[in-house]
């Protein structure tokens, strides 16, 4: 591995992908993009072009030829590149979820555990978040009391992945149940999930989450809210409340109207976070190290939305096994 900048490598050139390609290329000195593959490779070339770099022929041509790679393909072959950047030795910075499935997803966590080191950093990009890392630092510093409830909102305008009842909790969800588990430096026991939606796809989703620590959490999850995409959480404690709201400092008075404009693209909603996290992945994989959330983090976060998804399946409340962690990750 060059000791000074990091060879990197982007499979999947959708908008994550490219997204991704984009700021590693204009925001991360640490890196240098040198290969992209897509299975539509004229939209790899274009990608690549437009980086400086050059198409790769297969993804295992690129695992081979790069320091180290972001998977940001579609979901179903998240679990097979992290496994093959971990056999080849590469730090792989894989898009979440970290797989389709738990069973999928501890198959990374088995394979760094064999390897004896970590390998994976999964992209749950709001530990980068400059306004998530504000609302962790009101929880620890103890300014908000005991915590005792979370509420989450996660809205898009509109989604082309998470497009049936399993994976707006797979997919979409995830990213909840992940952030609560780091904000509360807890584990999730419990989940139950609701939808006013009776017939056809379930959607808005509203889970009810409970912890190792005593504390509730909702999360309202809605993939076609339409009218753009809105984030926000609110942490409520014995002391006080402390609130992560959309960061829109214009107020618009006009033809009678008074608001301010929200946007419907998560990449650009996210834009600093993503070059944080990018940044963060781009830095330790050349000292050799892993930041962010694990692959443990990312088996865990499967763990729960499987539960999630038979939660809303049976209309229960369904408990969490939450599996004895490797030592690996301690």
């Amino acid at each position: 591995m060059s000791t000074n900048r990091l060879r990197v490598g982007v499979i999947g050139t959708g908008a994550m992908g490219l997204a991704h390609a984009r700021t590693l290329a204009e925001s991360v000195p640490a890196a240098e993009v040198v290969r992209v593959f897509d299975m539509d490779t004229e939209r790899a070339k274009e990608v690549a072009h437009g980086v400086g770099a050059e198409a790769a022929d297969s993804a295992e041509a690129l695992v081979a030829d790069v320091d180290a790679f972001v998977v940001a393909s579609p979901d179903f072959t998240h679990a097979d590149l992290a496994v093959a950047g971990i056999e080849a030795g590469k730090h792989v910075l894989c898009e979440k979820p970290l797989a389709v499935t738990a069973d999928d997803a501890r198959r990374v966590v088995d394979a760094e555990v064999a390897a004896g080191r970590r390998f994976v950093q999964v992209g749950f990009n709001r530990r980068f978040d400059p306004g998530f890392v504000d609302l962790k630092s009101a929880i620890t510093d103890g300014s908000l009391g005991d915590v005792r409830v979370l509420h989450g909102i996660h809205r898009n305008a509109s989604n082309s992945t998470s497009t049936d009842d399993a994976t707006l909790v797979t997919g979409s969800m995830i990213h909840e149940l992940d952030t609560f588990r780091w904000l509360l430096d807890g584990e999730i026991v419990a989940i139950r999930v609701e939808s006013p939606v009776v017939d056809g796809f379930r959607d808005p989703q509203v889970a009810t989450l409970w912890t190792d620590g005593g504390q509730m959490a909702t999360a309202e999850v809605f993939v076609n809210a339409a009218y753009g995409y809105d984030v926000r959480v609110e942490v409520v404690g014995t002391g006080g409340s402390a609130s992560l709201e959309p960061r829109h400092p214009v107020l618009r008075r006009v033809s009678g109207q008074g608001g301010s404009a929200i946007g419907s693209d998560f990449v650009e909603h996210f834009a600093d976070s993503y070059r944080i996290e990018l940044a963060a992945w781009a830095d330790a994989s050349l000292r050799g190290e892993v930041v962010g959330a694990s692959a443990w983090d990312g088996y865990l976060a499967n763990v729960v939305a499987a539960a999630g998804v038979d939660a809303l399946r049976s209309g229960q409340k369904h408990d969490v096994v939450v599996p004895e962690r490797p030592s690996l990750y301690a």
